[in-house]
């Protein structure tokens, strides 16, 4: 009963989206995707999928998406990524719903895995694509949801924590954010997080043990493909 994540597998069977446009890493990617995931994850084993999971721009687009994730080993918790457009924030509900035994969707909400509560929100850094104003309101709405998810864990009873989120925690040159606050308030033991593509990119924000919480990433392509090993 391991703990995996995985993040970032842009899957497009519905619509025209290619992958390998963005570097030779991605060519047949989701071939790759289910060779390592049959390979290491058992029906057994949990792994979190810290999102942009499809780029259908609705649930009927982003169907046959689900569904592939769905048909793949373990129990499959996904977060909301910045290109999943098929998930819409107010009914995440309806998602738990509509997919009850297949997959979990992760907002406003927790799940557990042995003694810890599974905790996360989408997040929201800083890019230099937005202003100051619309960046912070993003950012504190995502903060109010992801102390929702560590507030219900913790009235039931959980004082564990792993966090996650798809964004990563801090902006470029922060060296602190309210998401590591966070993470440090209630003790998260690790932080997990994806969105960072390319080599340029993979090392944006916090790699290792800060303050005594470790963060990694887990976008596809910086894992090769393969979901990495959380906690067993």
């Amino acid at each position: 009963m391991a703990l995996y994540a995985i993040g970032d597998l842009h899957l497009s069977f519905t619509v025209d989206k290619p992958m390998d446009v963005f570097g030779r890493e991605w060519k047949n990617h989701v071939v790759k995707i289910e060779k390592n995931w049959r390979k290491r994850i058992c029906e057994e084993d949990t792994v979190v999928i810290t999102g942009d999971h499809s780029w259908g721009r609705n649930l009927e687009e982003c169907r046959q998406d689900l569904d592939f994730i769905s048909s793949l080993p373990g129990r499959k918790i996904l977060l909301r990524g910045n290109h999943d457009m098929f998930w819409d924030a107010k009914k995440t509900r309806r998602l738990n719903e509509l997919y009850s035994g297949k997959l979990a969707f992760l907002q406003n909400n927790y799940y557990t895995w042995e003694e810890y509560a599974l905790v996360g929100t989408k997040g929201y850094c800083y890019e230099g694509k937005d202003t100051p104003e619309h960046f912070e309101k993003i950012r504190d709405r995502e903060l109010d949801r992801l102390q929702v998810s560590f507030d219900s864990a913790r009235a039931d009873g959980y004082d564990r924590f792993i966090m996650f989120l798809h964004y990563p925690p801090t902006s470029i040159g922060e060296m602190e954010s309210g998401f590591t606050r966070m993470a440090e308030q209630y003790g998260a033991k690790k932080v997990i997080y994806s969105h960072c593509h390319g080599k340029e990119r993979y090392f944006d924000s916090f790699m290792g043990e800060v303050n005594g919480v470790e963060y990694s990433l887990v976008s596809s392509d910086y894992l090769k493909f393969r979901p990495a090993l959380v906690m067993f």
